[in-house]
Parts: structure tokens; sequence; C-alpha cells
């Protein structure tokens, strides 16, 4: 008798399985059940995930119907497979966590996967929020003017929605408070931006095989913050080319010989969408929407610009409009732009008019670099000035793309000069940045410093600041442009320098989470957060340096607000892309920096985070 109570103790559990799968399985009217075998309990799982999803994808088939593009060539069997495809997509969070059963363990698994029909609809809710946020942060970018940022996300948005089954009925609504329907108002505010955006030729350098011809790039007649685009160089297309401050460049072989320029505005942003695996497990799965308002020509008449080494020349030749690529180049009319019509101020920080012997420095480094002599100046350089431009000429294939129109200000004991636009090009990476490039020139005039600048906005954000002196303005912004550049550079003696020994670093990462009683479908994903050493933070950090080709940073927007705590202790929030050769995301950085020490800025907390949190806020001073 105590033998065969163990023996119904010990199977009892067995034996309540077989019996709920047994009822799961009748109860064909409230559940939908997948199972399979493996030699693995990960095998038998996602055996059973695939069975699971089968049947779900028959259950939404007709809803996908409505969003998945068919040719009239297309077998029902293609549809079905491209609907259980888009459906796979959700395998990787949602359907992990719907409700299994292991009705035998290893070495001979066999698992048991099951949901109420009931709850299919929240398998999908996550994507559907997702889906908005993207279309706000579409909108968010596109008043900026960060236009690649804007189709960037309401192209994400809309490659997101088409593998939601409820696509045709998703709204939201817009910064005027009125309800969008997506489906229609996601393409309407790509073509609507792809129809504002204008490209003009500026001005042709001619090089020794090469023509560079310098873009000015712009959104309803405003420079664009930045722009992502193609060119057709006679044999294929271009790398990426981004464009920053509403300038880019087009370097056309001289064996070419082209009435026009055709352009191609990216907006599907394939290779940064491996920051999401679930937008990159979709985006693989269904075709690329076409939007053909992406192309524009741009005509190029005849005309020759003074070439980068000559020195800084008065005017730029030809302006010329972009056209449809239907219109006929010979309708389109040049004329002249002056270069002193630029505007390359900051904010209201003053420039510095005495500046000839600065110059003179600077023409020479400009020389040199245009004509690819790099050596003949590093006697202009102090010995950490000429690491750092060793390291500059270093990161990727370093050109000036125009003849630059410089300011100089005064920062400390410092000169420093600003807007020398230089673009740089990766073997291993189809990307060309465009930076503006910043000098520092100590008492002696040498050059001790070299930065990548600030986004003309964000330029202007801190020097318009009048309630902080001029001194302070030029301090967060040199720090700014010292922590960006460092990072692409690879400074790491500098980064390891400027974190204090006891700095707080807090690295925020989505996860997912198990599913309870009281919420068994909530979103299952959550923002974890995991405190790191500066020893551990520097180590990761080594790792980074050594295994990419390159890393750029990109500052979208930046909030800086000085703590209550000390005056010179402040808190810096940022909108950060960061791209490097093997990873690539988008979040948001907080840094609150001491600089008290105006020649050695000290972190004390770092933090990251992918998204921000329910209430719209990111990490900022009033946390710490």
């Amino acid at each position: 008798m105590k033998n065969l109570i163990l023996i119904i103790f010990i199977f009892s559990p067995l034996l309540l399985q077989a019996q709920s799968v047994s009822e799961i399985k009748q109860d064909k009217d409230h559940y939908i059940w997948g199972e399979g075998k493996g030699n693995t309990l990960k095998e038998a799982d996602n055996a059973a995930l695939t069975d699971l999803i089968s049947q779900i994808s028959t259950q939404v088939e007709s809803d996908f119907k409505k969003i998945v593009e068919q040719s009239t060539s297309e077998s029902n069997t293609k549809f079905k497979e491209t609907v259980n495809d888009v459906v796979r997509t959700y395998s990787s969070a949602t359907l992990k966590n719907t409700d299994r059963l292991i009705l035998q363990d290893e070495p001979d698994a066999f698992v048991f996967r099951y949901v109420k029909r009931s709850e299919i609809s929240r398998i999908f809710e996550s994507r559907k929020n997702k889906i908005i946020e993207l279309a706000r942060n579409g909108e968010e970018a596109l008043k900026d003017l960060q236009i690649a940022d804007a189709l960037r996300y309401f192209y994400w948005s809309q490659t997101l929605l088409r593998s939601h089954p409820e696509s045709s009925e998703i709204k939201m609504k817009d910064e005027d408070g009125q309800e969008r329907l997506l489906i229609t108002w996601l393409p309407m505010k790509i073509n609507e931006i792809l129809a504002n955006v204008s490209f003009k030729v500026e001005g042709v350098d001619q090089m020794d095989s090469y023509s560079n011809y310098l873009i000015k790039i712009c959104y309803k007649n405003e420079p664009v913050r930045n722009l992502d685009y193609t060119y057709w160089g006679g044999h294929d297309w271009s790398n990426v080319i981004s464009a920053k401050d509403g300038s880019g460049i087009v370097e056309m072989p001289k064996t070419i010989t082209t009435p026009d320029i055709r352009f191609k505005v990216e907006y599907a942003f394939e290779g940064e969408a491996n920051i999401d695996m679930e937008l990159r497990d979709v985006m693989q799965k269904l075709p690329q929407v076409p939007y053909k308002s992406s192309y524009q020509n741009v005509s190029v008449r005849s005309s020759t610009a003074a070439a980068i080494n000559a020195g800084p020349s008065t005017t730029l030749p030809a302006v010329v409009e972009s056209v449809p690529a239907a219109q006929s180049s010979a309708s389109v009319m040049s004329s002249t732009i002056n270069t002193s019509t630029i505007s390359n101020s900051v904010g209201n920080l003053q420039t510095l008019s005495n500046v000839s012997a600065q110059e003179a420095v600077m023409k020479q480094i400009i020389h040199a670099i245009g004509s690819h002599n790099y050596a003949s100046v590093e006697n202009l350089f102090t010995p950490e000035g000429v690491s750092i431009y060793k390291k500059l000429l270093q990161y990727g294939n370093a050109r000036i793309i125009h003849t630059p129109i410089l300011k100089y200000f005064q920062y400390n004991e410092y000169v420093i000069c600003r807007f020398i636009p230089m673009s740089f090009n990766f073997k291993t990476n189809n990307r060309t940045f465009i930076e503006d490039v910043v000098f520092y020139l100590n008492k002696d005039n040498k050059v001790c410093n070299i930065a990548f600048g600030l986004e003309k906005k964000a330029l202007h954000n801190i020097a318009s600041k009048d309630a902080w002196s001029e001194a302070d303005r030029e301090m967060i912004i040199s720090f700014l442009e010292n922590y960006k550049t460092a990072y692409a550079l690879k400074r790491f003696d500098y980064i390891n320098d400027i974190f204090s020994d006891n700095a707080l670093i807090i690295t925020g990462i989505v996860t997912k989470v198990n599913r309870t009683a009281e919420s068994p479908y909530l979103s299952n994903t959550i923002v974890k957060y995991n405190r790191q050493t500066k020893a551990e933070y520097m180590r990761k950090l080594k790792y980074s340096f050594d295994s990419n080709e390159f890393i750029n940073i990109r500052f979208a927007d930046n909030t800086v607000r000085r703590s209550f705590k000390g005056n010179n202790l402040y808190g810096i929030q940022i909108k950060q892309d960061y791209f490097s050769t093997h990873y690539g995301d988008s979040g948001y950085l907080f840094l609150l920096v001491d600089l008290s020490d105006k020649s050695k800025p000290q972190i004390h907390v770092r933090t990251w985070q992918p998204e921000k949190n329910p209430d719209g806020s990111i990490y900022g001073v009033g946390d710490f």
C-alpha cells in the first residue's frame, strides 16, 4: 500500500499534466496549442513553438490579408508561408511566454505549448505600443529637422505596422491632438518629407582624380540637422553619406561625365535595424516598401571651384537646385553664392577678430590635409596634439570636403578654431560620416587638441544660455565635444581620466519578464538596470575599442542643467545614436559632471537607457 501511494505521489503531476493536455486539445473553441519533440528541451520547445505559431497564423490569416502584399501570381501556399514567417517574428518575445508543459524530460524531450484564443490579441499588444512610440519619435525628430531620424522612425513604425494583424485599425494622436489612422498617415508623412527635401550643388573642388561636389541639403528651405543619402557614381550607388547641418558631398570620378547627379534619400535604415532584433526579423520577412519620391536628380553645370588646397576662396560657383528626374537639366538656372552669407555663428559667443597668427597655422594644416602631406605640419602641434592628429587621420579616409569658413573663439588660455568640415569613411562599413572638426591652439599657437564639433543646433542651445557666463558655456561645449570625440578616436586614457574612481555607472537593457497570475500578458518587457564599477566599464570599453574599426557617436538632443548641489556640477541629458563596426544602438545618456577643474572634468554619474521611462522622463539631476 505504501509503495502504491509513493508511485501515485511521484506520477501525479504527470497525470495532472496529461489530463490538462487532453482537456486543452479537446477544447478547440477556447485553446490553440502546439507540441514538439527533440533530444533536448530546447529543441522540443522550439518545435512546440513552431507548431503553435502555425496554428496562430491560421487564426489571424484573414487579418494579414490586408497587409501582406501579394502579386497576382503568388500562390496561396506562398501567402501562408509569409503570414507564418511574420507571426514567427513574435516568437523571440511574447510567444515564449505562452504556457508550457514538459510532458517528458531529456533525452527524449516532449513539450506542449498552448494559449487561450481570447488572449491572442494581447500577444500583439507590445508591438502595437512600439509602433505608436516610433511614430511619435518620428514627429519629434521632424520638428527638430532631424530628417534622417524622422524617416527612420516613420518607416520602422510602418514596417512593424505591416506585421500587425490589426494594422488597419491602429491609431494615434498626432502633436495637434488629431487622431490618425497609421496605415495611411505613416506613408503620407514619409512621402511628405521626401517631397520637401532639396539638394543644391554649391561648389566643386577639382582633385587629382575626382570632382568633389559640395552639396547643401534642406527641408522646406531650412538646412537639415541630419540626412542619409546615396548617389549614383556611374557604375554603382555610393556609400551611405550621413550629412550634418545641411552639408553633404558627392565624389565623382573624373572619368564619369554626367549632366546631373542622381540622389536617393535613405529611409529604410536596414543596417541600423540590427539594434532591435524584433524589428530586424520583421524587415527580413517582409519586402521593402518602395518610395519613388526618395529619388532626385540634380543638374550640374560646368564650373570650376578653387581647389581646396588653394586656401580660402571668396565665392563658390554655380548653385543649382535639385529637380525632379523627369525635368530637363537645361531648365535649371544657376547663380553665384558668396560664402560670407553662410552663418556659422555660435549663439551669443563672441568671435575673435585679431587671429592672423592662428589663421597662418590653420591655413598650413588645411593645405597639408588637402594635399595628403600630413607629416609636413607636425611641427605645428604639441606632442599630445600630434597624437590626436594622427588618430584623426587614421579615423577613416579623412578628407576636408570644402574650403572652410573659419571662426575663432577664446576658451580660457586657448583659441578654438571651428567649422572645418571633414568626411570619414571605412573599409568595413558602407557609411560616410561628416563632422565639423574643431582645433584648439595654445598660447604658443600650437595645436594641442582636436575634437568633433556638436551639431549647430546643440551648439546654439548651449551658447545662447545667457544666465551662465560665457566661460561656463564654452566649458560645457568643450566637454561634450571632447567626450564624443574620445570614443570616436578611441582615446582610452582620456576617458579613464575623466571618470572619477568611484563613478556610478548604470546601463539599462531591455529584458523580458515572466508572466504573473495578476498580469498574464503584460507587455513582457522591462528595462533592467545594471550597475558597473569604473574598472568593469573601462574593461568592456577597451574590448569595444579593440574589436571595432570605427565608432561614431551622434548627439541628437541635449539638455543641460546646473545642479543645486554645486555651482560647477552639471547634469547633461543626451539623445545618443551609437554606431560601430559590429554594433549600433539608440538611447538616452545622462552625465553628472563636475567642471570645477576646467582642465580635468570629472564624471560622477553615467547612465544609459534604451528608452524613456513610462512617464516620458529619463535619468536627471534630481535622481542623484
